[in-house]
């Protein structure tokens, strides 16, 4: 098979806060691969400069064909090679074989359509009246069922409190997620969940830094509300380690490394009787419609980045009365357009 590769820059309409800084534009890149003239598809985001990495294991890859997935993880897993690369390369593999036998991924794992719920749209870190008016923004682009609220302000708790009042006071119905990004110390991640509680959030993501992982269990114990995990799980081990001290996980492409391993993941926090999210980094619709092929199997998705993209070059997975449904082309089902 044959591998190249592409960088693109996107935009963000409404500039992310999170509690570690803003983000306004990432660079991204578009991996190719081609073989018996079928041409797949994936996307590398959340990793900076990858051109020399791709650029380096790329000929040494070009020895597989397309099929032999053992030989290659069997490969991938002796070089240095970041997770966004292979995760980029696990979705062009995927995309290269629904279109090879003529389906749609979804389809071609035997998923149900009708099991998607809809996705949550985000709104940053700001002052309560810029993020009242993201709320209000978001509703002129999609139908909002869900909100996902940035929290972890580093002017402190009582400005996280004052800008999701705001929310509330404009959505007073819609459901709410709260997404900390680590950004609270234990003493104020308890006193925020038993703060929320009341007011229709489903859970809190990531309330405690990277590191404070022995703390989850304190916290689980004193939160009335479901505490999930993200930047703190990566892959199997990780969420095999954090089990017994989390309700869930965000699952995302780029920190996992390939579908295969959200697949595993899956099935993992299943059996363990943990409830599942996916989230996204800066993605395009291209590696968002990967996930959402894999939607019927979540509870909770977070796949907005792309609609907050002025610039977005893909076109695939439509929102559909709040529910960001996957194509039924086959592969990824998804379109280059050039901006």
């Amino acid at each position: 098979m044959q591998i190249s590769f592409d960088s693109f820059t996107v935009h963000k309409r409404f500039p992310l806060t999170i509690s570690r800084g803003t983000t306004s534009q990432t660079t991204n890149f578009w991996i190719r691969i081609e073989a018996e003239g079928v041409e797949g598809w994936g996307e590398a985001s959340n990793c900076g400069d990858i051109s020399e990495e791709v650029a380096e294991i790329s000929p040494q890859l070009e020895i597989f064909q397309p099929w032999e997935r053992q030989k290659i993880s069997e490969f991938l897993a002796e070089v240095p090679i970041s997770t966004s690369f292979k995760a980029a390369l696990d979705v062009a593999l995927y995309d290269w074989l629904g279109k090879k036998v003529g389906l749609p991924l979804w389809r071609l794992w035997g998923l149900d359509f009708s099991r998607i719920v809809p996705i949550s749209v985000t709104i940053g870190i700001n002052t309560p009246d810029i993020a009242q008016q993201r709320v209000q923004d978001w509703g002129k682009i999609i139908d909002i069922q869900l909100l996902k609220v940035k929290l972890g302000n580093p002017e402190g708790i009582a400005a996280d409190q004052e800008m999701l009042l705001a929310i509330r006071k404009i959505v007073p119905q819609i459901p709410l997620t709260v997404d900390a990004n680590g950004g609270w110390s234990l003493s104020d991640a308890i006193a925020m969940c038993q703060w929320l509680a009341p007011l229709g959030v489903k859970y809190v993501e990531q309330p405690l830094a990277v590191g404070e992982e022995s703390n989850l269990f304190q916290l689980r114990q004193a939160s009335p509300l479901p505490i999930f995990v993200d930047e703190s799980c990566n892959d199997s081990c990780d969420l095999l380690r954090l089990a017994s001290d989390i309700d869930g996980v965000n699952l995302k492409l780029m920190k996992a490394g390939s579908l295969s391993e959200i697949m595993g993941m899956i099935q993992i926090a299943r059996a363990l009787d943990k409830q599942i999210m996916y989230g996204c980094y800066s993605d395009s619709s291209l590696a968002n419609t990967a996930m959402s092929h894999l939607s019927p199997l979540a509870d909770y998705l977070d796949l907005d980045s792309h609609l907050n993209l002025v610039d977005d070059p893909f076109v695939g997975a439509k929102v559909t009365a709040g529910k960001l449904l996957p194509p039924d082309s086959p592969g990824l089902g998804v379109e280059y357009h050039a901006h």
